[in-house]
């Protein structure tokens, strides 16, 4: 907590009375605690079932509602990441429920206005883009729509693409064939699709080639039919393979674009395909744009921080 801040202590009293509850709002060492006092910048004490929050009058009422959100929902005992997606959630403001994907994991949804927005405009669009720091769920909410839209069978494959840009590395020193040099790039993805659907699932739909993930460059001269399309890390695009990939689309298809303009590894002097396909698109009909910020960040409340950090800094400059 900033210690230039004085205020009155906000007063939480938590009911009713119920010691497990306590426990498993609390978690080991007060762990569940801690991680709300790094999210609103605040300090709890917690006596019984009452808890004295000091901090920022605003910040100090807002954790206090975490505490009672939390508290109502820690029949059972609550992970860190049960703690953090919670706060993310509360923080957007979207603690009301909304359609899940059917993907392996039952109760995935948007947990921010804009993941909301963004998982919208995928099922009304037929192209997609997503413009946003790391670890706002740019990547894996569109991997999640994939594998929905898949499922319910929308569409017949999926293809998942993303340049293969050296970022402090060149890839002819980097070990093993071409294969092995791009298959780090693509890793995000093939995550991302094991948490959604199985490893053992995916394996057999690689084999029957119903998934693919390849190297942008390798996307050249094909039309994608009942396809549904993923173009990952597109600030490292250049315009002439945006508009390849863009152009790929074929019948019964949906592509979904994501990338983050800060963390562009181009070589010094080129323009990114991102930013001059959301200039040249901008007005094109059937597109959808969603930009992604520090709000939207699921990760450890510090990661939000730190993106926030970054993005003042940058105006400053």
């Amino acid at each position: 907590m900033n210690p230039s801040v004085r205020t009155k202590p906000h007063e939480v009293a938590l009911h009713p009375l119920d010691n497990e509850r306590l426990a498993n709002l609390c978690g080991p060492l007060d762990e569940n605690l801690r991680q709300i006092e790094t999210a609103y910048d605040v300090t709890i004490a917690r006596r019984g079932e009452r808890c004295r929050v000091s901090g920022d009058t605003a910040q100090a009422r807002l954790a206090g509602q975490a505490l009672q959100y939390f508290y109502e929902t820690a029949k059972a005992p609550l992970t860190v990441d049960d703690i953090q997606l919670g706060l993310v959630e509360l923080r957007g403001q979207t603690m009301q429920s909304a359609a899940g994907l059917l993907t392996r994991k039952s109760d995935l949804h948007g947990r921010t206005p804009h993941q909301v927005q963004y998982l919208r405009q995928i099922q009304e669009h037929d192209i997609t883009f997503a413009v946003g720091p790391a670890g706002t769920g740019k990547t894996y909410l569109a991997v999640a729509s994939a594998v929905d839209a898949f499922e319910r069978d929308q569409v017949q494959r999926i293809v998942l693409t993303r340049p293969a840009v050296e970022a402090g590395e060149r890839l002819g020193f980097l070990p093993g064939d071409l294969a092995q040099k791009v298959d780090p790039y693509l890793r995000p993805l093939y995550d991302a699709l094991y948490d959604l659907m199985g490893f053992d699932k995916v394996s057999r739909l690689f084999e029957k080639q119903s998934i693919e993930v390849a190297q942008l460059a390798y996307m050249r001269g094909r039309t994608l039919n009942h396809a549904f399309i993923i173009l990952d890390e597109a600030q490292n695009t250049t315009p002439e393979k945006m508009k390849m990939c863009l152009t790929r689309i074929g019948i019964g298809a949906k592509a979904v674009v994501t990338g983050d303009v800060t963390q562009t590894d181009l070589p010094k002097g080129q323009k990114s395909g991102l930013i001059e396909a959301r200039r040249i698109l901008a007005g094109v009909r059937g597109l959808a744009f969603t930009d992604f910020d520090a709000t939207d960040v699921v990760r450890h409340p510090l990661v939000a921080r730190i993106v926030a950090a970054y993005e003042e800094h940058g105006q400053e400059r």
